[in-house]
């Protein structure tokens, strides 16, 4: 008898979301589902009326526009070293500030942490002046290292990292520490591997933040070799006319890095969420 009802109320409770569900994956699904269709029609078909969802017949002449008249192979390039190489050097910064401020006790380290939070408080219109003056200096403007190097270091980068190793054991560092194994090595033989889903979600993150970001690109480089993929996008979209074709193919092709990066790395997601609810 039990059992019959609570068959019969999951069965009534399936019924009432279920099309609840249906129709929230239908409203995220059909803008990328229809960017991808419209990107796949020839550009006489994409303004037709009435509009279809199907192209008929596919064709990737879009692509190969995007590709040979605009350099778009180019720009993907610089957009994924700039990704990529960011990523890199802010998950390596918030590893290291991470493990000095979880695992050390020092004089003024509360201070410390806060004085890194408390930039999380300053907008990035203030500090656009200062910043731009200093890479002037360094002679990193119209450079790629430029973009790579401004926003390199993150204090939400810093603070996942704190908060995630602080639940690792002392005990395993302390009997490291008895066996004579230097701090360097303690770092990346014990924190990182142990850390691996907080810096597979963190190196997620920042790729993602420094493959859509325009604005550092726009105000550092003017050289139009190094233009990234966001400063493409927006050369298509003039005063007075907007290449349509050319746009949707690169819009589809910019999402291709961080889709690929979000399923190759969902398995360290869900790693993260169980270790964290199984971790005493």
């Amino acid at each position: 008898m039990t059992t019959a009802l609570l068959s019969s109320r999951a069965a009534r409770d399936w019924a009432f979301r279920g099309p609840l569900i249906a129709l929230v994956l239908i409203l995220f699904l059909l803008p990328p589902l229809w960017l991808l269709a419209s990107a796949l029609k020839a550009p006489n078909d994409i303004f037709a009326w009435p509009p279809t969802l199907l192209p008929s017949p596919a064709t990737l002449v879009n692509f190969a526009t995007a590709f040979d008249q605009s350099g778009f192979g180019l720009f993907f390039q610089n957009s994924l070293f700039v990704s990529t190489i960011s990523a890199t050097i802010s998950v390596l910064i918030s590893l290291m500030a991470g493990y000095a401020l979880a695992k050390f006790r020092f004089k003024g380290e509360t201070f410390f942490f806060m004085l890194i939070m408390s930039a999380l408080m300053i907008p990035l219109q203030i500090i656009l002046i200062p910043i731009f003056i200093v890479l002037k200096d360094l002679g990193l403007l119209n450079s790629l290292w430029g973009v790579i190097l401004a926003p390199a270091a993150t204090p939400s980068g810093v603070f996942i990292m704190r908060q995630y190793i602080r639940s690792i054991p002392d005990s395993l560092l302390e009997a490291a520490r008895i066996d004579g194994t230097p701090e360097w090595r303690i770092l990346f033989r014990i924190i990182l591997p142990l850390s691996i889903p907080a810096i597979a979600a963190l190196a997620a993150f920042n790729f993602v933040w420094r493959w859509n970001d325009y604005l550092w690109p726009y105000l550092i480089i003017t050289d139009q070799s190094k233009w990234t993929v966001q400063l493409a996008l927006a050369n298509n979209v003039g005063q007075w006319d907007i290449n349509w074709p050319r746009l949707l193919a690169m819009s589809v092709l910019s999402v291709i890095p961080t889709l690929v990066l979000f399923v190759s790395l969902q398995r360290y997601f869900m790693n993260g969420l169980l270790s964290g609810a199984t971790k005493e």
